[in-house]
């Protein structure tokens, strides 16, 4: 059974929103949380649920297909996926991976204390305006910020029949919401910044910034001190080898554009074999094809660990058990045809292929949004 780290719930602004903190297990395991199920009640919808319980659009979505996302009804069971695998790379700072659209936090913490991620839900660029890939950092933050839109969003809004002033003061018409923090990629012009349209977090839509819900981003601003390393990435397929489980997490691939894309089947052993180092583990290819494929967001066990030297009285094309969560495919077939199939996966650009971040701009530079 995989080992799920304990959450511990942050009180936010909004006392109807939760988010959660994670401890870092000192094995180093990249998998936490858990999923759970709750009953709607008749005044739901399910973005509204989506908010209650910090998911985005397209991860309350995703996990509740065939639920009316405006009317899901009196007393139906409504899946609130938490369980997730940890994107690769440093585990320090800020990390967004494009297409799970989610943030991950890992505060600086001293000897004594157990290191932690926070995780909340974003958006991100939407069509033509991709957010970029990349590090870079926070180079400043401001409460109630005013938002200079760019002569290029100014001009889109203007074809649109909805003109744009220079300058758009804080308050409840301003896209920026109450807090921004200003990153030195794009000569400062991309923000990580709350919403005046809550609805749509988790949703690729913005202009390139990065938006959170407006309790997400006002529990996260006071933590991030300026000068916090920022990762910017793209991985929609994340592994993990846990427990002799073999887990697969798989988003919809976006491309340069910030366009969703279909996965690329062609990498997927790599990435399992890598998960799984020394160890042997019998695969089940098909699972693994079919929940790449699906891009659900939600880990699903595709392989178990197998002896290398099994016993003369096993048969072959034996069917192992299967210890999956209940909420994934069960089967993992131990058989030299499931070992030996081809491999699948998702490509992914490298978010370090991305140019390097420019210098800090004055926080009046003119913003995404």
């Amino acid at each position: 059974m995989v080992r799920s780290w304990v959450p511990l719930v942050l009180a936010l602004a909004s006392a109807a929103a939760q988010a959660t903190v994670y401890e870092l297990p000192e094995n180093g395991s990249a998998v936490f949380g858990s999923d759970e199920t709750i009953k709607s009640t008749y005044q739901d919808t399910l973005l509204d649920i989506a908010r209650r319980y910090s998911l985005g659009y397209e991860e309350i979505i995703r996990a509740n297909p065939g639920v009316d996302m405006w009317l899901p009804g009196e007393g139906t069971n409504i899946l609130l996926p938490g369980r997730r695998i940890l994107p690769a790379g440093p585990r320090e700072g800020i990390v967004v991976n494009l297409p799970e659209h989610r943030i991950y936090y890992f505060p600086k913490h001293k000897k004594n204390e157990k290191a932690v991620v926070i995780t909340y839900p974003v958006s991100i660029g939407k069509m033509d305006w991709r957010t970029p890939l990349g590090e870079t950092r926070v180079v400043s933050k401001q409460k109630h910020p005013t938002w200079y839109p760019p002569e290029s969003v100014r001009k889109e809004h203007l074809a649109n029949g909805d003109p744009l002033p220079k300058a758009v003061p804080s308050g409840p018409d301003n896209p920026l919401g109450d807090y921004a923090m200003r990153l030195a990629v794009g000569n400062g012009t991309y923000l990580i910044h709350g919403t005046n349209n809550p609805m749509a977090v988790g949703m690729a839509i913005t202009h390139g910034c990065i938006r959170m819900y407006p309790e997400d981003v006002a529990a996260l601003f006071p933590l991030v001190p300026v000068g916090t390393p920022v990762w910017l990435i793209n991985d929609p397929v994340k592994v993990a080898y846990v427990d002799g489980e073999l887990l697969l997490e798989a988003h919809p691939p976006v491309d340069a554009e910030g366009q969703t894309v279909e996965p690329n089947l062609e990498l997927l052993s790599q990435l399992l074999d890598k998960a799984l180092g020394s160890e042997t583990a019998a695969i089940h290819w098909d699972l693994a094809r079919s929940t790449l494929q699906a891009a659900s967001g939600m880990p699903a066990v595709v392989g178990l660990q197998a002896d290398p030297d099994p016993q003369p009285a096993a048969q072959a094309g034996q069917t192992l058990p299967s210890t999956a969560a209940a909420d994934s495919p069960a089967a993992v077939a131990d058989s030299p045809a499931a070992t030996a199939a081809p491999a699948a996966v998702a490509d992914s650009p490298a978010a370090t292929a991305a140019p390097p971040a420019t210098a800090a701009t004055p926080t009046a530079a003119p913003a995404k949004q």
